[in-house]
C-alpha cells in the first residue's frame, strides 16, 4: 500500500513536470482580436456638382454604417455650384465619421468650391505638388450694365471731388457693386467661420475669397492651412496615426496603422446624375424633346418621336432644376424654339426663323454662366445647335413652298385639282392675298376689287399662286357676283 502512494506521488510530480516543460515551450494563448475599424476613401475628380453632393452623401451614410474611424475625402477640382459645396460641407460637419481631405494625387488642386470643403473638414492633407485656393464666389446670371459680367470681387466706388459737377454714378452699378461686395462678404464670413472651426488660419482664408490668392501644400502647411503634406494615402494615414479628433460625440483617438481601406466608388446613380447634369447634354435634351414633340403632333401615329421626346424634355427639365439656370436666358431659348416653328408654317420670309436663331443663341449662351468651374455651355456647341436649328426648320419650310409650288393635280387625268375649287380669302389687297381653299392656306391672285371674307373660285393653276374670281354662289352678300 505504501508502494503504491509512493509510485502514484511520483508519476503525478513526473505529469506535473512534464506539463511545465510544455507550457514553457508553448506560446501564451491570447484572446481574440478586436476587429479594428476601418477607413473609407472617396475620390472626387471633377467640378463639385449635385452628383458629386449625392455621391459623398451615401459614402458618409456607409461610413456611420460600417463604424468607420476616418472617411479619406480625395479632391481634385478646379470648383463648382455653391449649392452643392454647402450641401457637402453640411454632411461633413454633421458626420459621426471625422473627414479627412486630401488634395491628390501629385498636381491636383482644391480650388473654389474645394477650398471651402477643405476647410469644413476635421483633417486637411495635400499631395507634396498640389495648390488650393482662389474661393472668390462666381456670378450667375446677366451681365452688368457695362455689357461685362459681374465683377466676383468687391470694389469700392472710386472717389469723386467734391467741387466734381454732374450726377453720379449710374443706379443700376451703385446696385451691381451692392451686390457683389454682399456676394463676397456673406462667403468670406462663411470660411471664416470654418477656419474658426477647425483652428485654421482664417486671415488667409478671408483673403483667398476677396483677393483669389492660392497657395501650394509647403506655404500651406507653414500657414496652418492645412495639417500636414502626404505623398499617398498609406503615407497620410501613417501621419494621422494616433492623432485625437473632437467630435460631438467626445474625443476619438484614431488607429490608421495597416487599417483595412475601403474605397467607395461612384455607382451607377453618381454616373448617371453626373452625365444629366452636364449643362450641354441638358440643352441638347431640350432640344430633341421639344423638336420630337413637335413632330408627333405634327404627324400622329409616328410614336417614336413622341416617346424621346417626352422622355428627352422631361431629363432635361430635371437636370435643369439642379442646375443654377438663368430663367431669362431659359425664356431666350423658349422663344428662339417657337420663332424657328413659326418660321415653318408662317409666311415671314424668314424673319421669324433668323429672331428664332439670334434669341436661341442668346439664350444658351445666358443659360449658365460659363465662369462656373465645369458647368458652361461651349460656344462651339451653342453656335452648332443654332445652325442645326435653323438649317432643320429652313429646310422644313423650304420643303413646304416647293409643294406648295408644285401643281396639284388627279390621280387619273393629271387635270389640276384646285381647278375649280372654292374657298374663303383671308386677307387680299392689290390684287393679292391668302385665301383658305380645301382646308390650306394659298397665295392668289385676282380682281383688285375682291375683299377678306368673300368666297373665291379658283380660275386658273399656274403653278405659283393661283388665281381667282369671285365665286357666283357668293353667299356672304347674298348678292351673285
Amino acid at each position: 500500500m505504501r508502494r503504491a502512494r509512493t509510485w502514484f506521488l511520483a508519476l503525478a510530480l513526473l505529469t506535473h513536470a512534464i506539463g511545465a516543460a510544455s507550457a514553457q515551450d508553448m506560446p501564451a494563448a491570447t484572446a481574440p482580436a478586436v476587429p479594428v475599424a476601418p477607413v473609407v476613401l472617396v475620390k472626387i475628380d471633377g467640378a463639385i456638382g449635385p452628383a458629386t453632393a449625392d455621391h459623398l452623401h451615401r459614402a458618409l451614410a456607409l461610413a456611420a454604417k460600417l463604424k468607420a474611424q476616418l472617411t479619406v475625402l480625395q479632391i481634385d477640382t478646379p470648383g463648382g455650384l455653391d449649392a452643392s459645396m454647402r450641401s457637402i460641407i453640411k454632411d461633413i460637419l454633421a458626420s459621426p465619421v471625422p473627414v479627412a481631405t486630401y488634395v491628390a494625387p501629385n498636381g491636383a488642386r482644391a480650388a473654389s468650391a474645394g477650398t471651402y470643403i477643405l476647410y469644413a473638414s476635421h483633417i486637411a492633407a495635400m499631395a507634396p505638388a498640389s495648390n488650393l485656393g482662389a474661393a472668390t464666389p462666381v456670378a450667375i446670371g446677366l451681365p452688368t450694365p457695362g455689357g461685362q459680367p459681374d465683377n466676383p470681387l468687391p470694389r469700392a466706388p472710386e472717389p469723386r471731388p467734391a467741387s466734381a459737377a454732374g450726377p453720379g454714378p449710374p443706379a443700376a452699378e451703385h446696385a451691381a457693386d451692392a451686390m457683389t461686395a454682399k456676394r463676397v462678404g456673406d462667403a468670406a464670413a462663411y470660411i471664416r467661420s470654418l477656419a474658426q472651426l477647425r483652428g485654421r488660419n482664417a486671415e488667409w482664408a478671408e483673403k483667398a475669397v476677396r483677393e483669389a490668392v492660392s497657395l501650394s501644400s509647403q506655404e500651406a502647411l507653414k500657414s496652418n492651412v492645412v495639417d500636414l503634406v502626404a505623398r499617398d494615402v498609406p503615407d497620410l494615414l501613417r501621419q494621422v496615426n494616433g492623432r485625437k479628433i473632437v467630435l460631438a460625440s467626445g474625443t476619438l483617438r484614431l488607429a490608421t496603422s495597416g487599417v483595412q481601406v475601403v474605397e467607395v466608388e461612384a455607382d451607377w446613380r453618381t454616373r448617371f446624375l453626373s452625365v444629366i447634369t452636364d449643362p450641354s447634354l441638358a440643352l441638347i435634351l431640350m432640344l430633341v424633346g421639344i423638336y420630337g414633340l413637335l413632330f408627333e403632333f405634327s404627324n400622329p401615329g409616328f410614336v417614336l418621336p413622341g416617346v424621346v421626346g417626352g422622355i428627352s424634355l422631361l431629363l432635361a427639365l430635371f437636370a435643369l432644376q439642379m442646375l443654377p439656370v438663368n430663367y431669362a436666358g431659359l425664356a431666350l431659348i423658349l422663344l428662339g424654339v417657337a420663332f424657328l416653328i413659326a418660321e415653318a408654317f408662317l409666311p415671314t420670309f424668314g424673319a421669324l426663323g433668323v429672331g428664332g436663331i439670334v434669341a436661341f443663341g442668346f439664350g444658351a449662351v445666358l443659360l449658365i454662366d460659363g465662369d462656373v468651374p465645369g458647368f458652361g455651355i461651349p460656344k462651339s456647341l451653342i453656335a452648332l445647335l443654332s445652325a442645326a436649328s435653323g438649317a432643320f426648320i429652313l429646310g422644313v419650310a423650304g420643303m413646304a413652298a416647293k409643294a406648295r409650288r408644285r401643281p396639284v393635280v388627279n390621280l387619273l387625268d393629271g387635270s389640276p385639282a384646285l381647278l375649280g375649287a372654292t374657298g374663303e380669302l383671308i386677307e387680299f389687297s392689290g390684287g393679292e392675298g391668302w385665301a383658305l381653299i380645301r382646308g390650306e392656306h394659298w397665295k392668289v391672285r385676282g380682281a383688285s376689287d375682291l375683299q377678306a371674307g368673300r368666297q373665291v373660285r379658283v380660275t386658273r393653276v399656274p403653278g405659283g399662286a393661283l388665281e381667282v374670281a369671285a365665286d357666283a354662289a357668293d353667299f356672304t352678300t347674298g348678292v351673285p357676283s
